[in-house]
Parts: structure tokens; sequence; C-alpha cells
């Protein structure tokens, strides 16, 4: 038995949406013919089948029951999904202005502002050059926390060094006009640096105390692969800093008595880390990254712990080839929380806070790419209970998404669209 979603189109004010209803079912399996908002079913979210259907690549066994392919979900509160606008070039990161309008990233190297009726701005100035080749550009954003005063913002990018490069981190001020960007200072680069334009991470995160949270990739390739275990990289990490790109106060490895150990990460054994996301009860910090053929990861993060790439993996080689000893667990590595096979490629996600949809309180949602879809996750005492997955038929790769002010999410597509999912 399954829980069917309707939806239609509508063309309301210059944009498009699809409100999406909840037909009544009965226990006698017949669906009415009228249809109705805020209908409960008589089916229970965790008595339906997982939402992934397609086999998995390996044969690799769960540490866990629920660690994969958790039942499914559906949710009952009608809401409708909306395209803003379908104008933005390759959207990369999205953020939040205190008046409830929304600074957005592009891959290419311009920042726009865009309003909740899809007007974007002229490409606001200033901004250091960028490498946008393959998975590089202009990647993850963050305001300031003080930014209602202080105007200064950061952005993580692929920064030229040469015929290298690396994964920099650079802040700056929005003039008042909004126009430019002034007294702009690199606080931060994940070096060593390297040739290749391959996962670099990039996505950005204050935490409570007004520490940086910064997630980079190991750039993929064989020999780069092992700097995820190294502490004396910055490669395949999530890096905790102050404002002005120093190692934060009280990170785990601080004072560390290992020659060449880099005070500034937090975590390490990464593969590529492009969604970080702090819980809003709990406070802990979550993140995911993608696996490679299979293996894309939840991991709920705990300071100075080591996550296992390229040592554990629940993925294979793209060729299909096993990688390293072809595990998934060893003694002083974390397992995921959760994981996928096939891969959804999991790149932006936040926590739900709203009131609009009481059902999705403090679920995460997950802005996928190769999946196309939005992955909500309910979970309870650090394990996932439930999935659902959102806007399957919009063949879309949504690459970020944020909650807004209005208690609504919005999430942007590398197809240039920022969509609104709400009531």
């Amino acid at each position: 038995m399954f829980k069917p979603v309707i939806t239609f189109c509508i063309l309301l004010n210059g944009w498009i949406g699809k409100a999406h209803f909840i037909p009544q079912i009965h226990s006698s399996n017949k669906q009415q013919t009228g249809i109705s908002e805020n209908v409960p079913l008589s089916i229970s979210a965790d008595t339906l089948p997982p939402v992934e259907r397609k086999p998995p690549n390996t044969t690799y066994k769960a540490a866990f029951a629920g660690q994969t392919r958790i039942s499914g979900m559906a949710t009952q509160t009608a809401y409708q999904s909306s395209i803003l606008t379908d104008k933005l070039r390759s959207p990369w990161a999205i953020a939040m202005l205190p008046d409830g309008r929304f600074l957005v990233n592009q891959k290419f190297g311009d920042m726009r502002i865009v309003n909740i009726k899809g007007e974007i701005t002229a490409p606001i100035t200033g901004l250091p050059a960028v490498n946008p080749s393959d998975q590089g550009g202009l990647l993850g954003l963050a305001l300031d926390p003080g930014f209602g005063n202080n105007r200064i913002l950061y952005w993580a990018y692929s920064e030229n060094q040469g015929e290298e490069n690396v994964t920099a981190v650079a802040k700056g001020k929005l003039s008042p006009d909004e126009k430019r960007i002034e007294n702009i200072s690199v606080i931060y680069r994940a070096t060593p640096l390297y040739k290749g334009t391959i996962h670099y991470g990039g996505r950005l995160l204050f935490d409570k105390s007004g520490n940086l949270f910064l997630s980079t990739g190991e750039r993929a390739h064989l020999q780069t692969r092992q700097q995820a275990q190294q502490l004396n990289s910055g490669f395949g990490k999530v890096i905790r800093i102050t404002r002005d790109g120093k190692p934060a106060p009280g990170n785990p490895f601080t004072g560390s008595h290992n020659a060449g150990t880099r005070e500034e990460i937090y975590s390490y054994g990464h593969r590529n880390v492009q969604g970080i996301a702090l819980h809003p009860v709990t406070g802990d910090l979550w993140e995911h990254e993608f696996g490679p053929k299979g293996g894309d990861e939840l991991n709920l993060i705990k300071p100075g712990s080591n996550y296992g790439w390229p040592v554990i993996t629940y993925g294979t080689e793209y060729s299909g080839r096993k990688i390293g000893d072809s595990i998934q667990q060893k003694e002083g590595m974390e397992q995921p929380v959760y994981y996928w096979d096939p891969v959804v490629s999991p790149s932006g996600m936040t926590f739900y806070t709203g009131t609009n949809m009481p059902e999705w309180k403090n679920n995460l949602f997950i802005s996928c790419l190769g999946g196309q879809q939005i992955v909500r996750l309910k979970i309870e005492n650090n394990r996932v209970t439930g999935e659902e997955r959102l806007l399957e038929k919009e063949g879309q790769r949504f690459r970020d998404i944020i909650q807004g002010k209005d208690g609504a999410l919005y999430t942007i597509t590398d197809q240039g669209r920022l969509y609104r999912i709400g009531k």
C-alpha cells in the first residue's frame, strides 16, 4: 500500500507552482474520488516500504539495522512547490539576508541578490577570480553572525595559485548600496596546492560560538585520497576556524605534540563534503558527503574523529573495482549514521525549524544532484527512522537548500531555478 501524491500546475503572479495534495485512503484500500488537504492516512509512515527501489551496487552489509534503506514516509500536510525564477546561472550556495531576500553564489564567479518575487539584481562586483573548471568556482557562502550591523560575509572558492589551485575562504563587506564587496581578505587556504579541479568541498557554516566550519574534499585522485587520513593536510576534512582564519579555540587537535598536525582540523577521513548543518535541538554538527559508486554518507560529527575514507567505505570505484581492502568497518573509525547505495549525490542540507509544516519539525532536508530530488529524513536519537523524496519529477540537480524567513524551504538548482517549498 502506498501514499500517492497528486500534483497540478498553477500560474499565479508570474510564477509557476505545484500543489501537492494527499488523497484520502481508507483501510479498505479504496481511494476516494475527491482530493482534500490535511487528510490523515490510516497507515503509519514507518510501515511504508523504503523509497529506494533500485538494486544496490554492492553486496556490503550494514553495520546496524536502519543504517540504509530505512522505511519510507510521506508528508501528509498539503504543500506547494513553486519556481520563483529560472534565470540564475549555475547557482551553488544560497543564504538568507536579514530582510528575507536571498544572497546567491553562482559557480562562474558572481554573486546576486534575489527577492521573494524572483527578481535578480545585477552581479555584485569586487569578488576575486575563481577557477570554474569542473567542480570549481564560487562555492559556499555564510553571513557573519553580526551581518545586520557589520555587513561582513564569507565565501569559499577555488583559487588559482599558478598552475595549481586550492579551496580558499575569503571575507568582505557588502557595500551599503549592495553593488560591490569591499575590504576583501583571504583568511584560509586548505593546502596543499593541487592541480586537479574536483572535490573541493566548500560548504561554510557558523557555529553558535561564532567560529566558522569549512568542509573540504580530498581532491579525488588516487595520489591525494590518503591525505584525508593525514592530519598535516587540509584535504578531506571538516575545518573549524575563527573569523580571522585561525584555528578555533577548543579544537580537538589544539596543542598536539605530533609534528605537522593542523590545529584547525575538527574531523577527518572525509571524501567530499558539501553539506553541514547544526541540529536545532542538540546543537550537534551533522555532515554528508559524496561516496564513489555507492556509499554516500550522513555522519554525526564528533570532534577529533576519523570517518574512514578511503580505508572504509560502502562504495566501489566507478568502474566497479573494490576500493582498498574493501572493508566497511574498522576500529577507531566512525560509522555513518546512514548511507545510500545507489547514491543520491547529496549537496546542501538544512534542518527544518519552521511552524508551517509541523510534521517536518527538526527533520533534515538534503538537496541532491545526481538523485535529482530533495531527501527528507526523520532523525530520532541520532538514528534515521524515515525517508521521503520530494520533487523527484522536476528533473533538476538540487544544489543547496535553506529555510526562509517565512518558514518555507528554498532550494536552488544547477539549471538555474530557485524553488519555494511549503504551505
